[in-house]
């Protein structure tokens, strides 16, 4: 299957659950919107490496609690073949962030619901949809994730279990740049195909609400057949450079 792996360029629409923050002074709610040049979650591609359209909405309270939603666009589960449908990911989210002796932590709960999907026609799949509980921590600029699925994992049968552990870090370089170097670990409980993914993400500040970014991404997994596409023949695993722009408001 197309084993999902959102990294550090969906980072670009990402929903804050991404990376543990501190809580605004009083309840916010923001949105944003933007496309990328093609949709890579921890390392593998959502989109058959072409652009996908993204946008979300947070609310975050003052005593630390949040919500949130986001979607993008999505071919990972047509591309598998056998009549399966499901052309959009969403993401729901709720959590809670705090800190405590100088530690920034960020626990919550994310359900990835792929809208009327039928990705159960394929042949060994189960049902796409996913349920995650995760806690970060973030000391300085580094920031260590641990996601936990307690559902199968984006449609791989008996698979519950899975976790992804993720590292990285956000350097500040000045004139509205940031660095993010970022590896994670994919997990997939009963499964031979588990494996790793990198990425280092250049991002620039463009005001007025408007960022851009661009992001290298690689993966263990490049020569691993699990992550080619029977119908397509596409390798959702292969190295990628992904570019993309993103309003906040």
């Amino acid at each position: 299957m197309n084993l999902k792996s959102k990294i550090v360029l969906a980072l670009l629409a990402t929903s804050s659950a991404a990376f543990a923050q501190t809580a605004p002074v009083a309840p916010e709610v923001t949105y944003n919107v933007g496309v990328v040049s093609q949709y890579r979650y921890r390392g593998i591609a959502q989109t058959k490496g072409d652009a996908a359209l993204q946008g979300g909405v947070d609310y975050a309270n003052a005593n630390g609690f949040y919500l949130g939603a986001w979607g993008s666009t999505i071919k990972w589960i047509k591309d598998a073949g056998s009549d399966a449908k499901g052309p959009v990911e969403l993401d729901l989210y709720g959590g809670y962030k705090f800190e405590a002796a100088g530690v920034a932590y960020d626990v919550g709960y994310l359900r990835y619901e792929y809208v009327n999907n039928t990705y159960n026609k394929v042949s060994g799949a189960v049902n796409a949809n996913t349920d995650e509980v995760y806690g970060a921590a973030t000391y300085g600029v580094v920031t260590a994730k641990y996601s936990y699925a307690f559902s199968d994992l984006f449609g791989t049968a008996n698979s519950k279990g899975s976790a992804y552990w993720d590292l990285s870090a956000n350097f500040d370089l000045g004139n509205g740049y940031t660095l993010t170097p970022h590896a994670g670990r994919q997990v997939i409980k009963n499964s031979p195909n588990s494996y790793t993914d990198i990425a280092l993400t250049l991002g620039k500040d463009l005001g007025d609400g408007l960022s851009a970014s661009v992001s290298a991404i690689s993966t263990s997994v490049k020569d691993n057949a699990y992550y080619t596409s029977t119908a397509t023949s596409y390798n959702t695993a292969k190295n990628a450079l992904v570019v993309g722009v993103k309003y906040s408001f």
